[in-house]
């Protein structure tokens, strides 16, 4: 099954994404739940969290070469 690529994504509060995707859609990701695992610590510095770019592939939102989510 193929995916859609993530075409966009902006914070719209706090911890919470609305990530656009290639067949037009939109979904909302709140994130603050990441906050609580190890290898997602750093996102609560919110500086950092807002300092997100999205993968090349189309496949999820990275902010370094440790932490990224996809689907």
């Amino acid at each position: 099954m193929l995916y859609p690529k993530i075409t966009s994504a902006e914070i719209i509060e706090n911890y919470t994404l609305l990530v656009h995707f290639s067949n037009h859609q939109a979904r909302k990701y709140n994130c603050e739940n990441l906050l609580e695992k190890t290898m997602f610590s750093s996102l609560k510095n919110y500086a950092f969290f807002k300092n997100f770019q999205l993968d090349p592939s189309g496949s999820g939102i990275i902010w370094n070469d440790e932490v990224d989510i996809s689907e």
